[in-house]
């Protein structure tokens, strides 16, 4: 029975148990899509990243949640460089390979950064509901929110919802009895990224992302490197002044603080960092 090794690592992470974690297999090889998806269910953590070689780039990624695979994310991206750099000795820069695309990563020591694979101008739609409505289903009122909410897809379409107030962030419930009404992305998913930019605090913005959950209900994730990019993405379909540089909190009502590192270049490269702390490793026989 074949065995494969993984590592456990918290991404985003400024503490030993903060961040949002991630099961990294480091050889791949030798799975079918079945298993992986039966492992990152057995897992049951946001995402499982399972390691392969690839003749573009320093390796090729899978990502996997319970219930689905992703074309691209953020924390695995870079929770799965950080291992990538230990198994290989590539040195800090690689690069990654997805479905999205080829993906550049640097890092200094342990905080990593990518660079979002998207060309060009961000893709944006409407988000396909009205303002009220979309307000109401996040537990609060149209005069909450900053400005309409958007879909934005720099490597993974989000919807994207602008609030006037750290406080209205905070205050965000989700009404898990009205999901047949939340907009729908490209690969059907539920979510959405609620921000606000800290007036008390120039350059901090506070984030909470909501996904549904396979069987139904709302969870929250820690911290989410793909809406961080969309942000990015926001900041440029918006108009934004650059360069710009923010630091996002995220994670702080489930008890998982996240800081990620946002920077949107002159040019429109958008870069998305944090720290990775390696938690444990492990083995799975098959």
């Amino acid at each position: 029975m074949p065995s494969y090794s993984y590592r456990i690592v918290n991404v985003f992470a400024e503490s030993t148990f903060g961040g949002n974690p991630l099961c990294v297999f480091e050889d791949a090889r030798g799975m079918d899509d079945a298993t992986m998806q039966a492992l990152a269910l057995q897992f049951n953590l946001s995402e499982t990243t399972f390691v392969l070689p690839s003749g573009q780039a320093t390796a090729a990624v899978r990502i996997f949640t319970p219930g689905y695979e992703m074309r691209f994310a953020g924390h695995p991206t870079l929770g799965t460089a950080h291992v990538v750099r230990d198994l290989a000795g590539t040195g800090d820069a690689l690069t990654l390979a997805f479905k999205a695309g080829v993906v550049p990563v640097t890092a200094q020591a342990d905080r990593w950064t990518l660079t979002a694979p998207h060309a060009g101008a961000p893709k944006t739609a409407p988000a396909g509901l009205a303002d009220a409505e979309m307000a109401s289903l996040l537990g609060l009122a149209a005069e909450d929110l900053a400005a309409s909410p958007m879909w934005v897809d720099t490597g993974a379409d989000q919807l994207l919802v602008p609030l006037r107030t750290p406080d209205a962030v905070r205050r965000a419930q989700p009404d898990s009895g009205r999901l047949d009404r939340w907009p729908q992305s490209s690969l059907g998913r539920k979510t959405a990224y609620v921000f606000a930019f800290d007036p008390a605090r120039p350059g901090q913005v506070l984030a909470r992302y909501f996904f549904t959950k396979q069987g139904g209900g709302v969870s929250e994730d820690p911290g989410t490197g793909s809406a961080c990019a969309n942000l990015g993405g926001w900041l440029l379909a918006t108009g934004h002044a650059l360069p710009a540089h923010y630091e996002v909190d995220q994670g702080e009502q489930v008890d998982r603080r996240c800081r990620l590192d946002l920077t949107v270049t002159a040019e429109g490269a958008i870069r998305v960092g944090g720290r990775v702390i390696e938690l444990a490793r492990g083995t799975v026989t098959i």
